[in-house]
């Protein structure tokens, strides 16, 4: 089975928002991506308060500095293309207010015909909790769960409501509705978030940390849901974050998807061989412009399908 490919859009400081996403998502759509997505990095603390992913002493990466609001830019990419499914890996979820996010996502959905997947996560920067955070940082994962409920209810019939310690909504007529059910997909690392996973969600965002440890996650998730009684397929879509290089990676400490295009590429094929029904590959950080963003993807994308992936 042929993998499908997803491709981040172009949201960092090198970017013209209002002129490259939308141009970007076009010629994604055009070379065949199946998929466009977004991220989102709310602020840059400066001094750093914090290490990257909350790891002391990781540094953040400089292309954080300035990265476009999510929903904003997945709009942009949204009017611009007819076909492509429209992500987000992820939406820290818990710095938005959950009414007004299931609102934005179904306002989205019914613009592009239902093309939304919500890929939401708890995210791990403290300073974007204490700016933007509508709970502190410790009751992220009871905020996530209310969050699911107002929007299941939000996208459900009318008349809407909601009674939560976040969110309480009196029975109500709430629209637009979107296109479809919008389907809900978590950044899930561990057993505790594997299971909300497996009884709320329609699907996983795993990040390419390692082909063998992907390959285990998947699988012990696959025996949760056994485990838990479902029998709803799990969707998959499996965050890349590549560091392109022209002229290729020479030497031993290589990681997984750094270097040029034919590295990339036989990453992508050992990845898929683990079964994830889809790839997202964000190409962004390292691209100068939009140009060579748009180029470097057509090349993956070529030699990625000549090469069965």
């Amino acid at each position: 089975m042929t993998t499908r490919l997803g491709l981040g859009l172009p949201q960092m400081r090198q970017y013209s928002i209002g002129e490259d996403v939308p141009a970007v998502a076009r010629a994604a759509e055009d070379i065949g991506y199946d998929s466009l997505w977004v991220f989102e990095r709310a602020l840059f603390p400066e001094p750093a308060t914090q290490g990257l992913y909350g790891i002391d002493g990781l540094p953040w990466p400089d292309q954080y500095r300035s990265v476009a609001e999510p929903l904003v830019t997945l709009t942009l990419a949204a009017a611009a293309t007819e076909r492509a499914e429209l992500g987000t890996s992820v939406l820290v979820a818990p710095l938005h207010l959950p009414f007004q996010l299931a609102r934005a996502l179904a306002s989205l959905d019914a613009a592009s015909g239902g093309r939304v997947l919500a890929g939401l996560g708890t995210g791990w920067s403290l300073d974007e909790y204490a700016a933007a955070g509508v709970r502190p940082f410790e009751e992220r994962g009871a905020v996530l769960d209310e969050i699911i409920d107002v929007c299941r209810a939000v996208w459900g019939p009318d008349p809407v409501a909601h009674d939560g310690p976040l969110t309480k909504i009196a029975p109500a007529v709430v629209g637009p509705k979107p296109a479809r059910p919008i389907p809900i997909l978590l950044a899930a690392g561990n057993r505790r978030s594997w299971r909300r996973l497996v009884d709320r969600a329609d699907g996983w965002l795993p990040v390419a940390m390692g082909g063998t440890r992907v390959a285990d996650q998947w699988r012990q998730l696959r025996e949760l849901a056994e485990e838990r009684g479902r029998t709803e397929p799990i969707r998959t879509v499996l965050r890349v974050n590549a560091e392109f290089r022209r002229a290729g990676y020479e030497g031993s400490g290589r990681r997984p998807f750094q270097g040029g295009v034919d590295q990339i590429v036989r990453d992508l094929e050992e990845y898929a061989e683990i079964g994830l029904e889809e790839i997202l590959l964000d190409l962004q950080g390292t691209a100068r412009d939009a140009a060579e963003l748009t180029d470097v993807a057509a090349e993956v994308f070529e030699k990625a399908r000549a090469a069965g992936v």
